[in-house]
């Protein structure tokens, strides 16, 4: 069994190395996003509670991500164990999520320099109405700033300029990188096995250095 934590900035890559891993090991991806939109579309007494939360900005406690994450992992496609993605996000769900007594095997940290996430989210380009990505750099339309196959202008999304990449970047190594620490020491006490790899090369470069150690 595998049950395997993925930390990393904004940017790092950690959504496309999720997919690898879960189809490399045959285990689903649990994500915060997905746990919260299907406790509210269960209506459930704990959906409602959440349906309600988000309805009024509040943020969602660790205590109920940590009951969306104990009843997600009673489902049978976790037999084989689960890949989390974006949880644990903080000190106090990485707590909640040890007193749950879940056996992690691994916690993967990609590490990219925060100047190389800002080139890549910032270089990113998107047409949209029919959503199609370009980058200035590694994947540049035919004509600068029109979309291939409509001649449409490309747009430049709020999440992707640099400004608001610096921003969450900040509330990363705030909130989200102590979490390297906490794992860290976690390892040394126990059978978690903790390991950086670096994010700043190809997809499959990365790929490679994380399937050599799980």
């Amino acid at each position: 069994m595998r049950n395997i934590i993925l930390l990393g900035p904004p940017g790092a890559g950690k959504g496309t190395q999720a997919d690898l891993i879960c189809e490399l090991c045959k285990i689903p991806k649990i994500s915060t996003g997905d746990m919260l939109r299907e406790a509210v579309a269960s209506g459930s007494d704990l959906g409602l509670e959440v349906s309600n939360i988000l309805d009024s900005g509040r943020l969602v406690s660790d205590d109920i991500i940590g009951s969306l994450i104990k009843e997600r992992l009673t489902k049978p496609d976790c037999i084989n164990g689960s890949l989390f993605d974006g949880v644990p996000r903080t000190i106090g769900q990485a707590q909640q999520l040890a007193k749950m007594k879940i056996n992690f095997t691994h916690v993967i940290e990609i590490h990219v320099e925060d100047q190389i996430i800002v080139d890549r989210m910032s270089g990113r380009r998107v047409h949209a109405q029919s959503g199609r990505n370009y980058h200035i750099d590694f994947n540049p339309p035919d004509k600068e700033g029109f979309d291939n196959e409509t001649g449409d202008p490309l747009i430049q999304r709020e999440d992707d300029k640099p400004e608001t990449v610096l921003k969450r970047l900040s509330v990363y190594h705030e909130q989200t990188k102590p979490l390297t620490d906490f794992y860290k020491n976690c390892s040394n006490e126990g059978d978690l096995k903790f390991f950086t790899i670096d994010g700043s090369k190809s997809v499959e470069s990365v790929f490679e250095q994380i399937s050599s150690q799980i």
